[in-house]
């Protein structure tokens, strides 16, 4: 049976500027009041250590947001209070999201010596048009820059490319991956453009300012990917996320493998058992309100920032953990499933959908899992939607 992880998530909601396709809780503010914000964080951490006093914490995950704006001092004191309030793994995994044009030597020798020690950077793209489209404020050199840096500071790093972009074509991001390829380590997150609804593109798309790939070929450009860095020993062990066996991002395993976490700071969602004993009677979601101000004013007045708490369990909890699960390559440990929720997974389908989708070879069954084969997480939404009905 895989280990037990548990993490915890820091939203850091600040912004140098709003990008078009975002749909995350970021904001761009003149100023922010850090000793206030820092009070904040250590707060709602002191709140929900409490709610999960004694278990040993796996991984920290700074988001945003822009985590790379936030003060060193600020990553140093969570850092610090996250090892006073919880028993924390040897090899606890600290990472934090940057950005290129928020990144210096100094300011990762100093993230390093809080306790950082794996950083994510969203470059997005290698060539200088598609980074103006995506309203990204640096340029392919300082993106690789920045990876230079990162690669000198910790020991282990990734970034993140988007793809199907408008005008892209699959030899055209086939040769933009073997570029990123060359600066790359042992983790990459390639997403591909979806339009959402509330940021800017989905106004411009739906005004025809621009259009994307069709469907044929962002799925011969997500071909193309898988092909590629399994190839180069980075296999997909997400939809979209790729590493070297024994790199995968701990954090976001904890997501995929319905484990439990807390969210700490604006918007920042929650999961974790209500009785760590008994997990299968469900688990305490957890929502933080958005609004950055009315976040802090909730925290300083009631030491937390929750708007949300209920507790999931039942065909509920069933859904989220197949939802999450099937997206893993290595699919869903139907023990730790039984464990989680108290059902086989095969019990919590739709039997004949099931038998469906093993028969067109976009589900796969043994005794001891329950996974989507390379095609199935390929459409993992239809899979999903019949297998859920």
């Amino acid at each position: 049976m895989s280990r037990r992880l548990f993490g915890i998530y820091v939203h850091w909601p600040f912004c140098l500027s709003k990008c078009p396709y975002c749909d995350f809780n970021s904001h761009v503010r003149a100023g922010v009041e850090q000793d206030r914000w820092r009070g904040a964080l250590l707060s709602e951490l002191a709140h929900y250590a409490r709610l999960t006093a004694g278990r040993e914490v796996t991984s920290l995950f700074f988001g945003g947001g822009t985590p790379s704006l936030m003060p060193v001092e600020t990553v140093a004191a969570v850092i610090e209070a996250v090892r006073a309030h919880w028993p924390v793994a040897e090899d606890l995994e600290i990472t934090l999201e940057a950005n290129p044009t928020s990144v210096e030597a100094a300011k990762f020798t100093g993230l390093r010596s809080a306790g950082v020690n794996r950083v994510s950077l969203g470059v997005q793209a290698l060539e200088a048009d598609d980074l103006r489209f995506l309203g990204r404020e640096h340029s392919p050199d300082e993106a690789l820059h920045a990876v230079a840096l990162a690669r000198a500071s910790f020991e282990r790093f990734s970034f993140d490319l988007i793809y199907a972009r408008p005008r892209q074509t699959p030899m055209a991001w086939a040769q933009e991956l073997q570029r990123a390829l060359a600066f790359a380590a042992d983790h990459l997150s390639l997403y591909q453009l979806t339009i959402e609804k509330g940021t800017r593109f989905f106004q411009e798309h739906r005004q025809g300012s621009f259009a994307l790939p069709d469907e044929e070929s962002a799925a011969e450009m997500y071909e193309t990917t898988q092909a590629i860095l399994a190839d180069a020993g980075l296999p997909g062990y997400e939809i979209s996320n790729h590493a070297r066996p024994g790199a995968e991002c701990r954090h976001n395993l904890t997501y995929w493998r319905y484990e439990d976490y807390v969210g700490i700071g604006p918007g920042a969602h929650g999961r974790f058992a209500a009785d760590a004993a008994r997990p299968a009677m469900g688990k305490l979601a957890t929502r933080a309100l958005a609004a950055p101000e009315s976040w802090l004013a909730k925290v300083e007045d009631a030491g937390n920032g929750a708007v949300e708490r209920e507790t999931i369990a039942g065909e509920a909890l069933c859904t989220e953990a197949l939802m999450m699960g099937l997206r893993l390559a290595e699919g869903i440990d139907r023990s730790r499933f039984a464990e989680l929720t108290g059902r086989d997974a095969l019990t919590a389908v739709d039997a004949r959908a099931l038998d469906v989708l093993v028969a067109a070879d976009l589900l796969e069954v043994t005794p001891q899992l329950l996974r989507a084969t390379a095609a199935g997480r390929q459409r993992l939404n239809t899979v999903l939607q019949r297998l859920l009905t």
